[in-house]
């Protein structure tokens, strides 16, 4: 079964001095949003940007990935606590991702959970959709 999530932005002005508002359509949980170029290159200030929601759904697509993974294995995770680091570099693009995750997984040893984690990294479908970019890992038991 197919699922489509959308969302839309609403953009006025230039690039530089301009600014936005992106609503999450689909969910409706997070409405407009705002976001500009000096969100996405100096400090938030209270706006987001592509790499922050690019943040969010690779974090979260990893953990379910994961937690799916480990479960098929015999060892279902009581937690896993995941972050992921999207560097923008202007006039390049992303040049990485960096994904962080710490578990509590009862049973299961170190080197299963990196092999796992590994497995999670390269197989999850954000990170499929992402694979023209690095994506590098750390991972650990708690």
């Amino acid at each position: 079964m197919a699922a489509t999530r959308s969302a839309h932005t609403v953009w006025e002005g230039n690039l530089f001095k301009g600014n936005g508002v992106v609503t999450f359509d689909s969910s409706g949980i997070l409405a407009e949003q705002p976001v500009s170029w000096a969100a996405r290159t100096e400090e938030p200030g209270g706006k987001t940007s592509p790499e922050e929601l690019i943040a969010a759904a690779h974090s979260s697509c990893f953990s379910m990935a994961f937690s799916n993974i480990l479960d098929k294995a015999g060892t279902p995770p009581t937690k896993l606590v995941t972050s992921a680091d999207v560097t923008f570099q202007p006039g390049e693009g992303i040049t990485g991702i960096h994904l962080t995750v710490e578990g509590t997984v009862p049973g299961m040893d170190e080197a299963a959970f990196l092999a796992a984690a590994e497995e999670a990294k390269v197989g999850c479908p954000v990170s499929q959709a992402l694979k023209a970019t690095p994506i590098t890992l750390t991972a650990k038991l708690a």
